[in-house]
């Protein structure tokens, strides 16, 4: 594995500004959805579902959601959005004609990933702190976080790009992989409420940790246990980051 350099960067600022030019057809499909499942879920389920944790449902989930769409925004920058620009824009060729280097595409795409992430998971934090659903000025760091998580979901991402042989392949790792995770995950119900094998197998998958700490950081309840949500959450982001850079560079010299 060979290490980015700081022209990444470019990569970065060239998805930034087709980003910019586009945004009013991308963006609304990423705010409006969490707003509706907030919502129906919060509101509508929530109406017949008592406190969980001690807490109204529509508060329960709201971190969930924060993690969750972080999570898909990343997924999809760097699934759908990366195979067009390798494939069938053939981008990722014309910048290779330049100084920079494979490991710094892919260290673009993913920090770009992560940038889609953190603006998602911001607007529905200002969106359910108008819900009154925040509680705590610990709730400043979310972005923080989901530009970790974007890191992390982006990498898993690219990692699934670099070996997909088709655009349809995508379907699998959406089906497979992404949609379980929003369900066990705690996003919607407490853990504790699935069967013991289920608890232990919802640590396993990646959003998990996320959930977890972004539910701490809304709530306010701090305590060091969190240190070791946050250490997994980073290991498991370092160990895919670099998988990406090889994997990406064994399909790119093919």
């Amino acid at each position: 594995m060979k290490p980015f350099s700081w022209r990444c960067i470019r990569v970065w600022q060239r998805n930034r500004d087709v980003f910019f030019r586009l945004w009013h057809s991308e963006a609304p499909g990423f705010i409006v959805e969490p707003i509706l499942i907030l919502v129906a879920m919060g509101l509508g389920l929530g109406a017949y579902v008592g406190l969980v944790d001690g807490q109204r449902y529509i508060e329960f989930i709201a971190p969930g959601i924060i993690a969750a769409y972080a999570m898909f925004s990343a997924s999809f920058e760097c699934t759908y959005g990366s195979f067009v620009r390798m494939e069938y824009q053939k981008t990722y060729d014309a910048i290779i004609a330049t100084p920079l280097s494979v490991e710094d595409i892919i260290a673009g795409e993913i920090f770009w990933g992560a940038t889609r992430s953190l603006v998602t998971g911001t607007v529905i934090l200002i969106i359910a702190t108008a819900f009154q659903l925040v509680h705590s000025p610990w709730a400043l760091l979310i972005p923080a976080v989901c530009f970790l998580e974007g890191i992390m979901f982006a990498s898993i991402a690219i990692l699934f790009t670099s070996i997909a042989p088709a655009i349809y392949s995508f379907n699998y790792y959406f089906t497979l992989f992404i949609t379980p995770m929003f369900f066990f995950s705690g996003v919607f119900f407490p853990l504790s409420s699935f069967p013991q094998i289920v608890q232990a197998l919802s640590w396993i998958i990646p959003l998990t940790p996320v959930v977890h700490l972004t539910r701490a950081l809304v709530s306010g309840e701090l305590h060091l246990g969190l240190l070791w949500t946050l250490g997994l959450i980073v290991v498991v982001t370092l160990v895919f980051f670099s998988l990406s850079l090889v994997t990406m560079r064994r399909r790119l010299a093919v």
